[in-house]
């Protein structure tokens, strides 16, 4: 089973759109479009499995940069995800020396989002 991330995706784009376009290489087992919890709205950005690995890589190699809606997506193969959840900043919720908070570099700045 291969797992293609699919980034810079228009707003438009729906699951069956990444579906037909994928399928045109090789059998798709799943299509996960990714949304935000709060509002339901498309992130951006998906992930496509597809059990033949020469189906998949033909698909990356077709579709990365192909136009969809107008902008140019991002196909590669994904990463696994990090252990320890989704990472991120270096704030640790505990009060520095100087009493502001956090790591986040400098003098007594505080952290820096």
């Amino acid at each position: 089973m291969t797992n293609i991330f699919v980034g810079n995706l228009s707003y438009q784009a729906t699951q069956a759109d990444l579906q037909a376009a994928f399928e045109a290489y090789g059998s798709v087992e799943r299509v996960n479009l990714i949304t935000d919890r709060d509002t339901g709205q498309p992130r951006g950005f998906a992930f496509v499995e597809m059990a033949d690995s020469e189906a998949a890589q033909a698909a990356i190699s077709h579709l990365n940069g192909a136009e969809l809606y107008g902008r140019a997506m991002n196909v590669n193969e994904a990463r696994p995800k990090p252990a320890g959840g989704a990472g991120g900043g270096t704030y640790s919720g505990r009060r520095s020396s100087s009493g502001r908070g956090g790591s986040g570099g400098g003098r007594g700045r505080g952290p820096r989002w």
